[in-house]
């Protein structure tokens, strides 16, 4: 455990380091680094700050003896100026400045094998990282790198490479920067995909040269090749956004390709858990809470558990809970203040809209908790792991590990379906949940009322269940003639919703205000409530 290094000083570590250090392979006369009595004050208090930064950013015990605090001891033992006189340079990480460089040069000259050679390297960046905390100075974000869409333009004309270019140019004003490299990949593929068929298949050369019975061959081989309608559905969706951007830049554009009727897809409802399986996963992320040995292991249950509360209980999306800034919670790196309010702001989330998301007292305290140890970071977000935010993986991966320990499968997307659902079934407004969830239409929150519309029916039905039996001597049998007579009744019933339902799939196709769409979507709750 880390805690056990503390009453030991890192000064002492380093001097048994430097003198059980191997030089039998070091050339004759090589000047070695000076050991910590040669050194300034202000150098020896540094070395036991960063050990102290190590232990606090949950370093390994291993790691920290073998590597990191023998190569802050060699920085330090080949300066002997006061460590502000050092230079550490603001660029990019692998251009280290002269005084470290020296170090590696050591490291060189001691012909260690290549796998500990990188380890040292990679000691050297996190010391050159504790500097610059040191010293106030944040790092200089790494600049955008475009991503390698070659293999999605291979074969295309110019002149559509170019039209999808602007396009994509037009599109990501409302994607994330964070995950601006993923979205443009996922643009090229979604976008390209049709028409590299197409151009594979026939012979193209313009816009007009596009038959519907191509696109239909299309769809046709990929259901045939297992593909799902939505996947399809997709794909021409896609497609048509691209004819329809080519005909507003003058390119003469079919008609019958911008009416193509797309594939019936399943009705598909949220995957969400059940109050059981989120109990489960609550009480194990509380217990590793409770049963934290270290201030290693507890921080890093406070990390998990506030992630936890914010996508199930504020509804978040993975991405935000990543992206989530100490400023959105209204308080400071220097002063962590109580969330009075329970209320953080989502800042550039989908579609790059901004919304309140409210928390419960849990919540809350959750956040609070793990704000009180969460450390210094060069950046403002509230989710830091070794001082850096976390990445986009991490918290997906700290939420399914919390899922398989609990017995249960679940994703981070998933928890905020389960937020959704536990609104409608407490009664909520779907215009509430709306707002909450950041959806632009309320269809799409309209998904989780048929999962209430469900939920009542199965209450309802159990409940009945109960009522029969318990009436059953009272009553007398039911006729096998009456039985049909309802069943036909029901069918009736059921045929008469189906058509209703598609009167108001028909007024979907016009474009509707806000007040309209809000209408509709009620009128769709109210028949399928009625179908149950």
């Amino acid at each position: 455990m880390n805690e056990n290094m503390l009453p030991i000083s890192a000064v002492d570590r380093y001097t048994a380091v430097l003198k059980n250090s191997r030089k039998a392979k070091l050339p004759p006369g090589y000047p070695l680094p000076q050991p910590p009595a040669a050194w300034p004050e202000e150098n020896v208090a540094l070395l036991e700050r960063y050990l102290a930064w190590l232990i606090a950013d949950g370093a390994g015990h291993t790691c920290i003896m073998q590597y990191y605090l023998p190569m802050a001891g060699h920085v330090l033992g080949y300066h002997l100026q006061p460590h502000a006189q050092l230079d550490i340079s603001t660029g990019s990480m692998p251009a280290l400045d002269t005084g470290l460089e020296r170090v590696m040069a050591y490291i060189t000259a001691k012909q260690l094998n290549p796998a500990w050679t990188r380890m040292c390297r990679y000691a050297l960046t996190r010391f050159r990282r504790f500097m610059l905390a040191e010293r106030g100075i944040t790092e200089q974000p790494v600049s955008f790198k475009p991503p390698n869409v070659a293999q999605y333009q291979e074969d295309l004309p110019d002149w559509l490479v170019a039209q999808l270019t602007q396009l994509q140019h037009i599109r990501q004003a409302n994607w994330r920067p964070a995950r601006l490299s993923e979205a443009i990949l996922r643009f090229w593929s979604v976008h390209t995909r049709l028409w590299r068929w197409l151009l594979a298949h026939y012979p193209i050369r313009e816009v007009g040269d596009i038959k519907r019975a191509h696109v239909f061959a299309y769809m046709d081989e990929r259901l045939a090749a297992g593909y799902s309608p939505k996947g399809v559905n997709q794909d021409i969706r896609s497609f048509q956004a691209t004819l329809h951007f080519l005909q507003e830049r003058g390119f003469a554009v079919p008609r019958a390709l911008l009416r193509l009727p797309g594939l019936k897809e399943p009705d598909s409802l949220p995957r969400f858990l059940t109050d059981e399986q989120v109990s489960l996963l609550q009480a194990d992320l509380e217990g590793r809470v409770r049963r934290a040995e270290t201030g290693t292991q507890r921080r890093n249950a406070l990390l998990d558990r506030a992630a936890f509360y914010l996508l199930w209980q504020g509804g978040l999306r993975l991405g935000e809970v990543e992206e989530l800034r100490l400023d959105d919670l209204n308080i400071s790196t220097s002063s962590i203040q109580v969330l009075d309010n329970r209320q953080l702001l989502i800042r550039q989330g989908k579609g790059r809209k901004d919304r309140a998301v409210y928390l419960t007292d849990k919540a809350a305290a959750a956040l609070r908790a793990y704000l009180a140890v969460r450390g210094g970071g060069a950046t403002g977000h509230v989710f830091l792991f070794r001082h850096q935010p976390v990445g986009k993986d991490f918290i997906r991966g700290r939420i399914k590990a919390a899922g398989k320990r609990a017995g249960v499968k679940v994703t981070p997307h998933q928890l905020r379906h389960t937020f959704a659902t536990q609104l409608v079934n407490a009664g909520c407004k779907i215009t509430t949940i709306q707002a909450l969830l950041g959806h632009k239409r309320i269809n799409t929150t309209l998904t989780y009322a048929r999962v209430h519309d469900r939920t009542v029916a199965e209450d309802y039905f159990a409940a009945m269940a109960v009522v029969e039996k318990r009436l059953a001597p009272h009553l007398p049998a039911l006729s096998n003639q009456t039985t049909a007579v309802n069943r036909a009744v029901q069918k009736e019933h059921d045929n008469g919703s189906g058509r209703l339902l598609t009167l108001v799939d028909a007024l979907e196709t016009e474009a509707l205000n806000g007040s309209q769409q809000v209408l509709v979507a009620e009128l769709r709750a109210g028949i399928l409530a009625l179908a149950v």
